[in-house]
């Protein structure tokens, strides 16, 4: 079995035990009220045979001692007659739906999604509010749950973007703004609620006696109050008027062409077997990267740029399910150069290599062309030669370039993502449009061994040949157990270090999906989301 097959193996079984959310009891509990888990409503509410893209599902997977499977939110791409839209659904089988710290992440970032492609968001929600035990990491703070109303005016207000909230249960105290900031509202009778204060909540602070349904249930806020816009007889109801309500949005202008994306099937996509042994046994030994391009581009096909010049860098135009991308890559192994040249090493930048990618990310961004960065990097070029050349200038040139391009970017790394390579390859401080990994992907500044001798160096010089002491042995022994773990892609996706784990196989049509949702917004890619122009303090 190939390194890759071994490690998607691991994660198919960590997922499936995460989308399990709180067991099959809590499931049970949650038909027994009539309702369905989140997970149903996402499949219902998504037009039958689509992919769903969940984003975040390993998010604090490895925290709360596993009580908090996906954070306890469903997040992610969903197509909803035929137009990508961003969904958060509560899960309430975990804890009742409650908000844990990283929910509130998921949230922001399916918000900021929503933000940066222009594209409607749903909100299926089913919460009993803040998991008060952890409050002070959901509460407070400039990324706290203030920043969810704060996404949902922006969108509202300057950016125009649908959004629509399903109560599909309770909705309790601050949590009711992010309904209440929605375009609509659409209440359950029976089993939904929406208030700043629950019956016990009121009667302690005014001594009156109500119960839910007269308080905020349905009845009340469609028919009373006027909080509410719609009232549906069930779940199954909820979620068929989202369906109307959502094929009802016009076409926003400048969204993608649909004849420039047309479906594009590919007459050399490889098998899955393929795919899995691309990757060497060992993640330090040397493949050929245009395999793998191959594999996720139509028919096959890379235009190179400059093919001759600076190797250990692929630039090249291609197209992914009838998309037009450039492609970014770091081809791995000794690189063999021009004539009376020394070989390079593939995974590193040097200088004349960051200056290609950055005529060619600036010649994307004057086209209007995609960017994908396709990373198996390990930091740049080092060294009195490196120096000369001017290494510092060219890498920020390429920083720059890619740092300041306004066309969608995504992210997908395969090997290695090391060093200030990490960076510039569109590393998720830079905001790509969406960050992806595949099972076998390494984050971290250095590989184990390289921080072993950074820090344990002289120690095992000394010793050479010889036993370390057993102080220095169980400090390296330590400090590659943790190099091991936190260099894990499960480990960058459980602190959302990335939007989710993808398996070569999908990686084609998880490229194509991200794409048509971020070619939706035909303005500028920079941050969270940009504010229309016209709008000034002066206007």
């Amino acid at each position: 079995m190939s390194r890759l097959s071994q490690l998607s193996g691991e994660l198919r079984e960590l997922e499936a035990r995460l989308r399990e959310g709180g067991g099959i009891a809590k499931t049970d509990r949650q038909h027994a009220q009539g309702k369905l888990t989140a997970r149903e409503r996402i499949t219902l509410l998504s037009d039958a045979d689509s992919r769903f893209l969940e984003i975040g599902l390993l998010l604090a997977y490895d925290k709360y001692d596993g009580q908090a499977p996906a954070a306890g939110v469903v997040t992610g791409l969903a197509m909803v007659r035929g137009r990508e839209i961003v969904v958060v659904a509560n899960d309430a089988t975990v804890k009742a739906g409650s908000w844990w710290p990283e929910t509130i992440q998921k949230i922001l970032r399916a918000q900021e999604i929503a933000m940066r492609c222009r594209i409607p968001i749903v909100y299926l929600v089913d919460s009993a509010g803040v998991n008060l035990p952890y409050q002070g990491g959901v509460f407070p703070g400039q990324y706290g749950a203030s920043r969810i109303f704060y996404y949902n005016s922006i969108m509202r207000r300057y950016l125009r973007i649908p959004q629509f909230s399903a109560v599909m249960g309770p909705c309790i105290a601050g949590g009711a703004y992010l309904p209440a900031l929605s375009d609509v509202i659409l209440m359950v009778e029976g089993t939904s609620f929406m208030g700043l204060g629950g019956p016990n909540l009121v009667k302690g602070a005014t001594g009156q006696v109500i119960d839910s349904e007269s308080l905020g249930g349905a009845s009340t806020h469609t028919e009373i109050s006027g909080v509410a816009h719609y009232k549906v007889v069930d779940d199954q109801a909820c979620i068929a008027k989202l369906r109307e309500l959502i094929d009802r949005l016009p076409v926003a202008p400048g969204s993608h062409d649909p004849a420039r994306t047309k479906r594009f099937v590919s007459n050399a996509h490889p098998s899955a077997e393929s795919l899995q042994d691309i990757l060497p046994a060992d993640h330090r030994m040397s493949y050929d990267m245009h395999a793998l391009l191959r594999a996720i581009v139509d028919d096959g096909r890379l235009d190179e740029m400059q093919e001759g010049l600076a190797r250990e860098m692929i630039c090249g135009d291609a197209t992914i399910d009838g998309i037009p991308v450039g492609i970014i890559a770091n081809q791995r192994g000794l690189v063999k150069g021009r004539p009376g040249e020394r070989p390079r090493f593939g995974g590193i930048i040097y200088a004349e290599s960051a200056e290609k990618v950055a005529y060619f990310i600036d010649r994307c961004d004057r086209q209007g062309i995609p960017l994908i960065f396709v990373q198996d990097v390990s930091g740049f070029m080092v060294g009195p030669e490196a120096e000369h050349e001017g290494i510092i200038r060219a890498g920020a040139r390429f920083v720059e370039a890619m740092a300041t391009a306004i066309v969608p970017k995504i992210t997908l790394t395969v090997n290695h993502a090391s060093g200030a390579g990490y960076y510039a390859m569109a590393g998720q401080g830079f905001d790509p449009d969406f960050v992806f990994s595949w099972p076998t992907g390494r984050m971290g500044v250095m590989e184990g061994e390289a921080a072993v001798q950074a820090v344990h160096g002289p120690s095992l010089e000394a010793n050479r040949g010889g036993a370390l002491p057993p102080d220095v042995q169980q400090a390296v022994g330590e400090m590659r157990a943790d190099y091991d773990q936190q260099l894990d892609a499960r480990f960058a996706g459980a602190r959302g270090f990335i939007d989710a784990i993808v398996y070569p196989e999908e990686t084609r049509e998880v490229l194509a999906f991200a794409l048509r949702a971020a070619l939706h917004n035909r303005g500028p890619h920079l941050g969270a989301f940009s504010l229309p122009a016209q709008l000034s303090v002066n206007a």
